[in-house]
């Protein structure tokens, strides 16, 4: 059977067009899902990349012809995000991850996708956000002890890295900068220590940064160039990969769960000047550009390679997203209205 990609397209001209770029499951993933038996949980779904990771897990279990169930869990503050879930063939479960009694009652499934967390709104409430990212962790993994997880990091738990450099490396010092950082590197103690004690294969996802046309620094960017605002340099280069290619490295990533775990930076496989890219798109959207500041030597940038040797390169490149965005915010595209602050230097978000 052929499980080809369809062509990219030109353009994207809706929502229900974009989530089903996003959720097009690889060959890779396909074939990964077709050796695994049982079902999955999707923990922390609602998030911002959970609805297409799970429609994808469906989709390519069908097309691997696996009987599976994709079980979704949030709070779904919204009532329609688990309606759309359940046409896409996503079961769903509403619960307080955090409430130890609903999270026992959670069904028994042989592979976890770990995504809840918290980020943005993390100072001022720091104790929650050292609950939401390590805590939880710990109640996860303990709760889960004998199932496969892929849990999702970020790079942030790397320091600042010279831009000469090529990003931090796998095995690089930890030195995160803020609470949320830090809680975020307890959140990978947290499931090492559960890894190593109980024998639980882990693979930690530090991704760095996921970008759609709803969302990303891209859009960031894209938006401040449309609006005629001027661009901030000092964090003058960044990662970007696509949201759709970053499902589909995490769904492969089941295949490298271990103990001690496995860890892998889950990035694009260019250091994009944030210059070159608001360049860019102001020719494309025929805006004038102006910036703000000066780029510094350092940035918060991650290599990689690991994770193109083992799940390919990105199927869709920065160009095919700088131009998607780029229409996309000409014509009005929806947008989720959460700025990543990828340009934040000190750890406070």
């Amino acid at each position: 059977m052929n499980h080809a990609p369809h062509p990219l397209p030109e353009h994207v001209n809706s929502v229900e067009q974009l989530e089903e770029l996003l959720s097009e499951p690889s060959p890779q993933v396909i074939e990964t899902l077709g050796k695994l038996e049982g079902d999955m949980l999707v923990l922390g779904v609602g998030g911002k990349m959970g609805p297409t990771l799970a429609r994808m897990a469906v989709r390519a279990s069908h097309a691997a012809r696996v009987k599976r169930r994709v079980i979704g869990v949030s709070r779904f503050s919204d009532p329609v995000l688990k309606s759309r879930l359940n046409e896409w063939g996503v079961e769903t479960i509403s619960a307080d991850l955090l409430d130890a009694r609903q999270l026992a009652a959670l069904p028994d499934c042989p592979h976890v996708i770990a995504m809840p967390g918290m980020k943005f709104g993390s100072t001022g409430a720091q104790a929650r956000t050292w609950a939401m990212n390590t805590y939880l962790a710990g109640m996860i993994a303990e709760r889960f002890a004998r199932s496969r997880i892929v849990a999702f990091s970020t790079g942030n738990v790397y320091p600042l890295a010279p831009v000469v450099s090529g990003g931090s490396r796998e095995h690089d010092d930890l030195n995160p900068v803020g609470e949320y950082a830090m809680s975020c590197l307890g959140r990978e103690r947290m499931y090492e220590h559960f890894c190593r004690t109980q024998n639980m294969p882990v693979s930690i996802v530090r991704l760095n940064y996921a970008n759609e046309l709803r969302y990303g620094v891209i859009v960031d960017i894209a938006q401040q160039v449309w609006r005629g605002e001027p661009v901030p340099l000092a964090t003058g280069c960044f990662n970007a990969i696509w949201q759709g290619d970053a499902n589909a490295a995490s769904l492969a990533a089941l295949a490298h769960t271990a103990s001690p775990p496995f860890v892998f930076n889950l990035s694009g496989p260019e250091i994009l000047s944030v210059r070159r890219v608001a360049e860019e798109l102001g020719a494309i959207m025929h805006r004038p550009v102006t910036f703000e500041g000066h780029e510094s030597p350092t940035a918060l940038i991650s290599n990689g390679q690991l994770g193109h040797r083992l799940f390919g390169y990105p199927r869709v490149s920065i160009e095919h997203v700088i131009r998607w965005i780029a229409n996309w915010v000409i014509h009005g595209g929806a947008s989720l209205g959460k700025p990543t602050h990828f340009e934040t230097r000190d750890g406070k978000f």
